[in-house]
């Protein structure tokens, strides 16, 4: 019987505990402030479909066909990743490597006025190199950089959600 009641008072706690240091799930983006957009990307890569894809599926934002028939176009400039070598062991063996993902973006309204200016997200996970685990390494980087993709994604719809449109000045 006691132990019942130890069991409960520490699920109470626990519930406590994390209602209070604020953790939550991370939900739906909130909208968008366009009507419709439309993505821009760099020929042969695979961000401006999954950016699409993204926004079909968070946000009430519609997606244009062309330019000229949306409120806003998002420009995706580049989107490149990078190897560098990030340590050596003794007998000059690569031990790791830094991925490094970068993606620019701009935002332009209908009539063309750039209204996000160019802006860099760059991104860098480690990846633990071993010779005897050369195709398991090339798949993990692999996974490594479409999770980067996804999370550099994933920012931009955050920073355009918290976009605000400027106020224009009434004459007087």
């Amino acid at each position: 019987m006691i132990k019942l009641r130890k069991k409960q008072w520490l699920i109470v706690l626990m519930v406590i505990l994390l209602t209070a240091c604020g953790f939550k799930l991370r939900g739906q983006i909130s909208a968008l402030p366009f009507q419709s957009m439309y993505v821009n990307a760099p020929d042969g890569h695979s961000i401006g479909i999954q950016m699409e894809r993204m926004i079909k599926t968070s946000s009430t934002t519609k997606l244009a066909p062309s330019p000229s028939e949306a409120d806003a176009t998002l420009d995706i400039i580049s989107a490149t990743n990078q190897r560098a070598i990030l340590s050596l062991s003794g007998g000059g063996r690569v031990r790791d490597f830094n991925l490094i993902y970068r993606v620019i973006y701009r935002v332009l309204d209908k009539n063309g006025v750039e209204i996000v200016p160019n802006t860099e997200i760059a991104l860098t996970r480690i990846l633990p190199f071993l010779d005897a685990q050369i195709v398991a390494k090339e798949h993990e980087e692999a996974l490594l950089v479409k999770d980067m993709q996804n999370d550099a994604l994933q920012q931009i719809i955050w920073r355009l959600s918290a976009y605000k449109a400027p106020v224009s000045e009434s004459k007087q």
